[in-house]
C-alpha cells in the first residue's frame, strides 16, 4: 500500500497526460504531491523528506511549465529530483559519521561500515547517472521523431523506464548486500 501512495503522483501524472495533455497531468502532479504531503501529515504527523522534496520540485518547475506553457520545465524535473538526492547521499559520504543510507536504514538492516560506505556511493552514482539519463531522453533523443512523440516517448520512459531501472538497481544492490547482512546470531558468535 505504501509503495502505491508512492507512487500516487506518477500515476495520476501518467493517467492525465495519457487523456488530456501534458499541461493538466502536470496540474495533476502538483495536486497529487500536495495531497501526498498533506496526507502522510495528517496521518503520522511527520513530513516524509522524499515527499517534500518532489512537492518543492514540481510545485516549481511545474509551475514554470504551466505559467509559460513550457514543457520543458516539466521534463527537467526527474534530473533535478535525482540531482537533489545524489546531493544529499554523496555529501553524506564525506560529512558525518553515518551515511545518509545508514541513516535511513540502519534500523532495519545490519551492515559493516564499509559496506553501508559503497551502497551510499552506489545509490549516489545512480541518481546522477539517471539524472543524466532523463535529459537524454527528454531533450536530446529525436531520431527523426516529432516533438508530439518525443513527448510521449519521454513520458513513458519517466514512468516506466526510469522506474524499471530503479526496482533493477535495487534487486542487484540486495543481491550485492546479501552476503554482508549482519544477523543477530553472528553478532553473539
Amino acid at each position: 500500500m505504501k509503495l502505491l501512495f508512492d507512487f500516487f503522483p506518477l500515476i495520476l501524472f501518467f493517467t492525465a497526460y495519457k487523456i488530456y495533455g501534458i499541461y493538466v497531468a502536470t496540474a495533476a502532479a502538483i495536486a497529487a504531491s500536495l495531497l501526498q504531503v498533506g496526507w502522510h501529515w495528517f496521518r503520522h504527523r511527520r513530513f516524509e523528506t522524499t515527499h517534500v522534496v518532489t512537492l518543492l520540485v514540481i510545485a516549481v518547475f511545474g509551475g514554470l511549465t504551466l505559467a509559460f506553457r513550457d514543457d520543458t520545465f516539466i521534463k527537467w524535473k526527474p534530473t533535478i529530483v535525482n540531482w537533489l538526492f545524489a546531493a544529499i547521499v554523496l555529501g553524506s559520504q564525506v560529512s558525518g559519521r553515518r551515511t545518509v543510507l545508514e541513516h535511513l536504514l540502519g534500523g532495519q538492516l545490519e551492515l559493516p561500515g564499509p559496506i553501508w560506505k559503497k551502497v551510499n556511493l552506489s545509490w549516489g552514482l545512480f541518481f546522477l547517472a539517471t539524472g543524466l539519463l532523463n535529459l537524454y531522453v527528454a531533450f536530446y533523443f529525436r531520431l527523426g521523431l516529432d516533438e508530439q512523440v518525443r513527448t510521449d516517448f519521454w513520458v513513458n520512459f519517466k514512468v516506466f523506464g526510469l522506474m524499471g531501472l530503479t526496482l533493477a538497481f535495487t534487486v542487484v544492490q540486495m543481491l550485492l548486500i546479501a552476503r554482508h547482512i549482519v544477523t543477530p546470531d553472528e553478532d553473539k558468535a
